[in-house]
């Protein structure tokens, strides 16, 4: 994209929008929430469809003009049908956190209860933390995972539902490094006669392409993001049958949102349409093994990984055994410095503030989507682990800084 038209008649913005440009550019993407669209998609999210006003659904619109905005919408809405095997979809939420939102108006009344992982061990703000709305409207009671094996506690999450009687059980993580049980969720929650959302946001592309267990049809509700794993136009979708279909669309329009993002839309037709080709398939197969090979080098430096490995697209190291004076805000900031950009975390058994946390956590998708293969992965784990050694040294960031140069000049992402 050449920004031309902002340039001439905004020059600051257009300014602004080629720097973020060459940075992603120039830069190795390891957020495990961030991932690189096509070009395809970034031309469907900037098209006409951001003047239109669509509020409703396909053929149920309360404004006119809206049948080329009916179309994108159906394509999204059948072709997450296809990747993802749901029978019904809604494709509206502006986010994860508003198809989290959609679900809870749904089926809960004020006061009633969540059971979710507690942000610190992996779970996520819109699971019930107090700072989120959720956690501000709902009673939240929060499960962990086990303090040895860093795997979620199956066992103690039933116990837990069992005494707690939530209205809702809340599995699908932020920070979580292992393959999740659904079924064994879903049987706690039947046991108790819950609820269970299955927030796939890190993982939909993984579970699309057939690498991660899929919760649909096993847990009640899905939600997800689509600018992840599976390379979509930003935003949220709601998954779920039929006998909820009605109670979804209501508390997402009017429920909750108004006039959906068509632009963003149609970045989701697209992109879903990316992902119903078997090329997509290879893409998230290697996502997983370099996710693996990153996580075996820096164990092979001596780094202490939550739950010990990895099976999902991230891996997510705890400091403390080998580095404990060491924070992970100053990892972060030193890795940033060297053109590496991941995220401070906060690990199980957190002993430090969240806002500088004991752990970093290191995802592989945007690395896959531009070309990197395991060695490679392993390499970045090499330069990861130079920086962990010496994150106030600048001539080892400069000189790590100096071979991510040569990686994003082999590897280009944009022209």
């Amino acid at each position: 994209m050449t920004y031309d038209s902002v340039r001439e008649t905004d020059p600051t913005v257009a300014t602004v929008l080629e720097h973020e440009r060459t940075r992603q550019n120039d830069t190795l993407a390891m957020i495990a929430s961030e991932n690189h669209v096509s070009e395809a998609v970034m031309e469907a999210q900037s098209s006409e469809l951001t003047n239109n006003y669509a509020e409703g659904y396909p053929d149920e619109r309360y404004y006119g003009g809206c049948r080329h905005a009916d179309k994108v919408e159906q394509l999204a809405i059948d072709r997450a049908k296809e990747l993802w095997g749901a029978e019904h979809v809604n494709v509206q939420p502006h986010s994860g956190t508003q198809a989290n939102m959609g679900v809870y108006l749904a089926v809960l009344d004020p006061y009633d209860k969540i059971l979710s992982l507690d942000l610190t061990h992996g779970g996520h703000l819109s699971h019930g933390h107090p700072a989120n709305f959720a956690g501000q409207v709902y009673d939240v009671e929060q499960y962990e995972v086990d303090a040895e094996t860093g795997y979620i506690d199956y066992e103690g999450l039933r116990e837990t539902a069992e005494e707690f009687g939530p209205d809702i059980i809340v599995s699908g993580y932020s920070a979580y490094p292992r393959e999740v049980d659904f079924e064994r969720i879903q049987s706690a929650a039947d046991a108790v006669d819950a609820y269970h959302v299955a927030d796939i946001a890190h993982i939909t592309g993984l579970v699309a392409a057939g690498v991660h267990e899929s919760p649909v049809g096993e847990a009640d509700f899905v939600t997800g993001s689509t600018h992840k794993t599976i390379r979509a136009g930003r935003g949220g979708i709601i998954m779920c049958s039929e006998e909820h279909a009605d109670d979804i669309d209501s508390a997402v329009f009017p429920g909750t949102q108004g006039g959906p993002a068509m632009h963003n839309i149609a970045g989701k037709a697209v992109g879903f349409g990316e992902a119903l080709d078997p090329s997509f398939t290879t893409y998230a197969e290697q996502t997983v093994a370099n996710a693996t090979a990153l996580g075996n080098r820096l164990q092979e430096h001596g780094l202490s990984l939550v739950s010990g490995g990895t099976d999902n697209h991230l891996v997510l190291v705890d400091l403390r055994p080998s580095h404990p004076d060491t924070t992970g805000k100053e990892v972060e900031a030193a890795l940033e410095d060297a053109g590496i950009v991941l995220n401070a975390n906060t690990v199980p058994g957190e002993t430090r503030s969240a806002f500088n946390p004991s752990g970093i956590r290191a995802g592989t998708p945007a690395l896959t989507t531009r070309g990197f293969g395991e060695e490679t992965c392993r390499e970045v784990a090499d330069l990861i682990y130079e920086v962990i050694e010496a994150p106030h040294n600048d001539t080892v960031i400069a000189a790590v800084g100096e071979r991510v140069d040569e990686l994003t000049d082999e590897y280009t992402l944009y022209d």
